[in-house]
């Protein structure tokens, strides 16, 4: 039996079971559990050295198992560690302020829970004191390591940085001293072609003055280079304001297209090809017409903002920072109401075009309204925002939110005795949708 103890809790079996021999090759005991509050079952009568944690459970999900074992102060120092598939910098921040000590990924590796028993100090460290500190190579001019076998190539230390580094400065200071040169030639030989030829008669020194119109010509010159370095500069800054015009132009063209979906983005089904079509709101009478948004359909299930539609917002956004556009691109995404056949235990799926409308077991839209406001937003699309915002320093910014249900593509059918759910399911799949504008 092993001196430590870990809990998995997993509702995975062949994860549990996967995880658990990798740790019982430290040998460490291991006890598992389903689900999360079977976990919190066990705590109450159990003190593990360390837990496993899975994110995505039933039930109860990772995150709130954390949370609800770091407010007991029976067990808020037991360690706890995420493993899930998903990643990112945001997730990392998200599942430490909980109180967990860090993240594994899914496909878990021995190494990466070595590492994690070595810092939590549930084994002991098998490497030897002398591996704490760097020894350098020291090469021979054939490449043959000295005190050992094998060739090496030159290690990279700060000596050979700062040789790198004196000869790119002396290559710079030798091109700065040619063009120097150059410079000074071409002006000694324009003054001395404005000087007067020589007399075989002595001259004295002080008579030798350089004309006055050989000044005047000097600083015409002079005059002239720096004029024309003005000019250039002007011409540059003219050309980067009109490429910038230009740039916010075309993504003004692109949007002010009729929201038809996007170029190229075909409809995942006939649903999502009806919403793509449906017309847009009219605008109001004595204003001036807004810049129509760039309307991406989304099928009944799918993830409103990831699959096809993450592709169009990462491509957008990769063409506004290539063009510098500054602003705030702003992301909605709207459910549509559908008429649905099913329950709430088996799951909800769209029926039969031709089916009575009055047979639908519920209209809404369930596999929206069970997203929490952290799922609205995946861990994909928030790095995405992470990483525009730091490419284009604060200057395109990202907001997305959850459209107002009030605000339709296609109003929905009166409910009568001939309405079918197919009637009503093409209006729905117009309304569900995300919708993009940009600055």
């Amino acid at each position: 039996m092993g001196a430590k103890r870990a809990l998995i809790v997993d509702d995975s079996k062949s994860a549990r079971v996967f995880l658990a021999r990798v740790l019982e090759n430290y040998d460490i005991d291991v006890d598992s559990a389903e689900s999360a509050e079977a976990a919190i079952e066990y705590l109450t009568s159990n003190r593990p050295d360390v837990i496993f944690m899975d994110h995505l459970m039933p039930g109860m999900d990772g995150f709130q198992a954390v949370q609800a074992i770091k407010n007991d102060p029976r067990t808020a120092t037991i360690p706890i560690m995420m493993y899930t598939s998903q990643e990112g910098e945001l997730y990392l921040g998200q599942a430490r302020a909980l109180g967990a000590v860090g993240v594994l990924p899914k496909q878990i590796k021995p190494t990466d829970v070595s590492k994690v028993l070595y810092q939590l100090h549930l084994v002991p460290d098998r490497r030897n004191a002398e591996q704490d500190s760097f020894t350098p190579l020291n090469l021979r001019a054939d490449g043959a390591r000295e005190g050992g076998a094998g060739a090496g190539s030159r290690a990279l230390t700060d000596t050979t940085l700062r040789e790198h580094f004196a000869e790119l400065r002396r290559a710079m200071v030798a091109g700065i001293d040619t063009q120097t040169d150059r410079i000074t030639s071409e002006v000694r030989a324009l003054l001395l072609e404005a000087l007067p030829p020589a007399t075989d008669a002595p001259v004295p020194v002080l008579s030798r003055a350089i004309p006055s119109w050989a000044w005047l010509l000097a600083a015409t010159l002079l005059l002239i280079g720096l004029a024309g370095a003005a000019a250039w500069w002007r011409s540059a800054q003219l050309l980067e304001t009109v490429r910038t015009e230009l740039a916010q132009q075309r993504v003004r063209d692109a949007t002010a297209a009729p929201a038809t979906g996007v170029t190229g983005e075909p409809a995942s089904d006939a649903n999502a090809s009806a919403a793509a079509t449906a017309p847009a709101p009219p605008a109001t009478k004595g204003l001036a017409p807004e810049v129509r948004p760039i309307v991406v359909p989304v099928p009944y299930g799918a993830d409103a903002l990831g699959g096809a539609r993450l592709e169009v917002i990462r491509r957008l956004l990769d063409r506004l920072t290539q063009q510098r556009v500054s602003g705030t691109v702003d992301v909605r995404a709207y459910a549509g109401r559908f008429c649905l056949v099913g329950n709430a235990v088996d799951g909800f799926a769209v029926p039969p075009d031709e089916m009575p409308f009055a047979k639908c077991d519920t209209v809404g839209n369930p596999a929206d309204d069970s997203l929490s406001a952290a799922q609205r937003t995946p861990l994909a699309l928030a790095n995405l925002i992470a990483s525009v915002r730091s490419a284009t320093h604060g200057a395109l910014q990202v907001q997305v939110s959850a459209g107002e249900p009030d605000n339709l593509r296609a109003p929905y059918p009166t409910v009568a005795g001939d309405l079918t759910a197919g009637d009503w399911n093409r209006s729905g799949s117009a309304n569900n949708r995300v919708e993009i504008r940009v600055p």
